[in-house]
């Protein structure tokens, strides 16, 4: 394995212009922001990153544009590779192994409803076909399947390149089973569950709240890991609304597009059918983030 993942990685958005077309200065803009405070990694082309909305060019250009730039960084780079089909899977891998990318975060098939067979053969072909590590993603409340904890355990024991793993069901007995019973590199999926899960053994965070406060989401897991437990759960108290406000909304890009816009950052709508907030929703943001780095 190379240098272990560790500590809370910022899950990006796709910045977008008026017109809806990705800003890849934008792009190019907010990902330098995070190389500058030196966050440990970053994910592009993920669920906050609006994949599903974005189409091979797009997905393509943005992999080698932040690619290009964290390659003589010490933040490292996972990719988002998802799709229904396994052939599409591999060539946004194989993309991802060209330009620079540390590792690769898959889910299973999020729309077909896989059995427990099929989830565990789609990670095998991938396990079989690349050379970076893989991070497998479990959320069942967009892929539809909450991965049972055996076949999690099978993944663990028969395929080498799935070191890490993503949990979002937001079930913190299946936390601790992960990590009890595997030798994954835990990551928590569920922003309203970081400080128990760190407290559980895991070792990192892909964490949408972390566009938002980097610095914060990062203090949190060195507080725990420090086991300066007091500081890190008065930290989680000033953290966990914004944590809430992102899991419970159901706006989890548009909050995350409208912060970077407050921080003078480039967010921008998303694309539709998304919506974007409300003034409510606004003014909410603004006093979440008032406390925050």
């Amino acid at each position: 394995m190379t240098k272990t993942f560790e500590g809370a990685f910022p899950v990006l958005i796709t910045p977008m212009n008026e017109d809806y077309s990705v800003n890849y200065d934008g792009m190019k803009e907010n990902v330098q922001y995070y190389l500058d405070l030196k966050v440990p990694g970053i994910i592009i082309v993920g669920s906050t990153g609006e994949f599903a909305s974005l189409d091979d060019d797009e997905k393509q250009k943005i992999v080698e544009l932040v690619g290009e730039m964290v390659k003589d960084s010490e933040t490292q780079l996972l990719v988002g590779i998802a799709d229904e089909r396994t052939s599409k899977v591999l060539e946004y891998a194989k993309i991802a192994e060209d330009n620079n990318a540390d590792g690769l975060l898959l889910i299973n098939s999020y729309y077909q409803t896989p059995t427990e067979e099929e989830a565990f053969e789609q990670f095998k072909d991938v396990n079989d076909s690349v050379s970076l590590p893989i991070m497998m993603y479990n959320n069942p409340f967009t892929a539809n399947v909450n991965l049972e904890n055996e076949t999690i355990y099978k993944i663990d024991k028969e395929l080498d390149k799935v070191q890490y793993i993503k949990e979002s069901s937001g079930d913190i007995r299946k936390v601790r089973a992960i990590i009890n019973n595997t030798d994954f590199v835990f990551f928590c999926g569920s922003d309203d569950l970081a400080y128990e899960s760190f407290v559980q053994g895991a070792t990192g965070w892909v964490s949408v709240a972390a566009n938002i406060a980097p610095k914060s989401a990062q203090k949190l897991y060195e507080h725990v890991k420090a086991g300066e437990y007091e500081a890190a759960r008065k930290l989680n108290k000033d953290l966990l609304p914004l944590c809430e406000f992102l899991e419970d909304s159901g706006k989890y890009v548009q909050i995350v597009k409208k912060a970077m816009d407050l921080k003078g950052l480039n967010g921008g709508p998303s694309r539709k059918p998304r919506l974007g907030l409300t003034d409510d929703e606004v003014n909410n943001l603004k006093k979440l983030m008032e406390k925050l780095d």
